[in-house]
């Protein structure tokens, strides 16, 4: 007995289901959420061009910070 096809009847027990639903999908949803969109007004997204230079340079910068660390002997 599962509750796939059995569901409580409020008094403790199981009753059987007697309709099958079609769309599994929408008992999934609960009626206080709003399924739209939401939009973050705050939020500029950054363009990606500007993205791939910022970590292009992180990266740079790491690199030059790790070849001096162990040029001058402080890694050691």
């Amino acid at each position: 007995m599962t509750l796939q096809l059995h569901r409580p009847d409020g008094r403790g027990g199981l009753e059987p289901r007697t309709e099958t639903p079609k769309d599994w999908r929408h008992q999934l949803a609960s009626p206080r959420w709003n399924p739209a969109a939401l939009k973050n007004t705050e939020m500029n997204p950054t363009r990606t061009g500007v993205a791939v230079l910022f970590w292009l340079a992180l990266g740079a910068l790491t690199f030059v910070l790790l070849l001096v660390g162990y040029g001058t002997g402080f890694w050691k």
